[in-house]
């Protein structure tokens, strides 16, 4: 009774910590997008700001893994934290550019690392029975997190420095719970092993999604704010569509998971992108001045976005041998990693040619061009029988597959 009572805590004490986290982060994604485009900033900063992101992500995913090895879990965990705290501090110091994409970038690199901690720390806590349930908590807490940050927004003013300063205190809380509670020191991470030609012959619907899924999270979660901000869409308004937002996860993804589990994912997939061309078609037609019809439909959007990330995972390990889920995880984290940089990087650049609107066009670009793909697989291999297939978990693409190493090894164990 007590070891369960003990592991109900420390997994309590990580959930607590990472939506903490996530509460800032959630004001971040908000505040330095609607800044920028409202500063005399040049039109390409505020985009190569969410590219820095994923940027440093990437970076973040392959050196994680031998900083844990070098000094643990904990330390690892307090330096990754104090990233985040560095990056919110440096943005504190007014509006300059280039010091704002560089602080992102740091950003990116903590979130992943903080990301491989938490999720080997909860699955190495959580029993088999329940290791799914706790990592579908760990998911909703860190969007519903995302979304009370983009909430509280709108509630402070936007000129001054208190939004990165709100940043810092809840970063420096979510030390706490870690900080107080004796969580056991899990296995280090998985190495990150890249091996493009496994994945492809594991499932290569799986990895172009994860590929699709990298560049459309970050366009839709990225450039949202821009948009909106460009538009003359108050502070309110904007922190308000970026909440609504985060709960189009658990509107869409959740009832496309389970069809999913029932008829072949592929089919589910393509169902899902024609989700987002609509959503995106919707976007463009309807006006600014029906603000509360506008955030539905980006609820839409974003929730069919995050679909495909969520079921492209549960797709290639349908089709994947357990002894091959770590080079998987590892392989799938860095393409999630690449594409989610390349991609907004090439809207960076358009965009002053074309409008701040042009990610809308490349999401739904990116959404047609997968779903033609994956028809085209339809018609050259079988189907996995819905008995051979695991249970669809939820899954966010802002939470990227930097846990998916230490899940990886546990399920294979």
């Amino acid at each position: 009774m007590e070891g369960g009572r003990s592991s109900l805590l420390s997994i309590a004490s990580i959930v607590t910590s990472m939506t903490a986290v996530a509460i800032g982060n959630g004001m971040m994604l908000a505040y330095v997008p609607f800044v920028l485009t409202r500063s005399a900033a040049p039109d390409w900063v505020p985009g190569a700001a969410v590219t820095a992101i994923a940027f440093g992500g990437l970076i973040g995913c392959v050196l994680a893994g031998p900083l844990i090895r070098r000094v643990g879990h904990a330390r690892a965990f307090s330096c990754s934290m104090a990233l985040v705290i560095l990056a919110a501090v440096l943005i504190s110091l007014g509006v300059h550019p280039t010091l704002w994409i560089f602080a992102r970038a740091l950003y990116g690199a903590a979130a992943n690392t903080n990301f491989i901690i938490s999720q080997s720390w909860l699955n190495h806590a959580s029993d088999n029975h329940w290791r799914g349930k706790a990592m579908a908590l760990f998911y909703m807490a860190y969007v519903i997190g995302l979304g009370a940050g983009a909430w509280l927004f709108g509630r402070i003013p936007v000129d001054g420095n208190l939004a990165p300063i709100i940043t810092i205190f809840f970063t420096a809380v979510a030390i706490l719970p870690i900080g107080m509670t004796r969580l056991p020191t899990p296995p280090a991470p998985a190495k990150v092993s890249i091996d493009i030609a496994m994945a492809w012959r594991s499932s290569p619907v799986a990895l172009v999604g994860v590929l699709a899924s990298g560049g459309l999270s970050m366009l839709v979660q990225g450039f949202t704010p821009i948009y909106a901000a460009a538009n003359a869409v108050s502070q309110q308004d904007v922190a308000t569509l970026m909440f609504v937002m985060q709960f189009g996860l658990l509107v869409i993804q959740f009832p496309m998971g389970s069809l999913s589990d029932r008829i072949d994912r592929r089919i589910v997939l393509v169902a899902t992108c024609a989700l987002i061309v609509a959503a995106g078609l919707a976007a463009l037609v309807v006006s600014f001045d029906s603000l509360l019809l506008l955030m539905l439909v980006f609820a839409l959007f974003a929730g069919a976005v995050e679909t495909v990330y969520s079921i492209a995972n549960a797709h290639a390990n349908d089709r994947t041998d357990p002894a091959d889920f770590v080079p998987l995880a590892s392989t799938m984290l860095v393409a999630w990693s690449a594409a989610a940089t390349l991609v907004p990087m090439l809207v960076t650049v358009l965009t002053p040619a074309f409008g701040a609107e042009l990610f809308i066009y490349a999401t739904m670009a990116v959404a047609v061009l997968y779903a033609a793909f994956v028809l085209i697989r339809l018609r050259m291999r079988e189907r996995v029988p819905p008995q051979l297939c695991e249970t669809f978990e939820i899954k966010s693409a802002q939470v990227p597959n930097a846990g998916a190493l230490a899940e990886a090894k546990a399920r294979a164990e």
